[in-house]
């Protein structure tokens, strides 16, 4: 058998995935601190709210995908019509 350490089965002393971990559990999280309702009003009213974000999502990615498949969307298309000199430019003529 082969006597002390070798170079393939060396064990690794820190991962990228114990590093970022300990760099996460080290800092507290960003943002606003949530702590969910404890009264009944307030829960009825949270679940509601979440039940009405999740309906309005819906509804607006659905119209989304209904203008996309009927080729209405022109978010990244020039809606301007082009002037004779710019077309001409574009096709390599002047």
């Amino acid at each position: 058998m082969a006597q002390g350490n070798t170079k393939g089965l060396q064990a690794k002393s820190s991962s990228s995935k114990a590093r970022h971990a300990a760099k996460a559990a080290a800092a507290p999280k960003k943002g606003r601190r949530h702590e969910p309702p404890k009264k009944t009003t307030l829960i009825k009213e949270a679940s509601m709210r979440k039940a009405l974000k999740a309906k309005v999502t819906k509804s607006i990615e659905q119209q989304m995908v209904s203008a996309a498949s009927a080729g209405k969307l022109t978010i990244m298309k020039n809606t301007a019509p082009e002037s004779e000199p710019e077309k001409a430019v574009k096709n390599g003529k002047r």
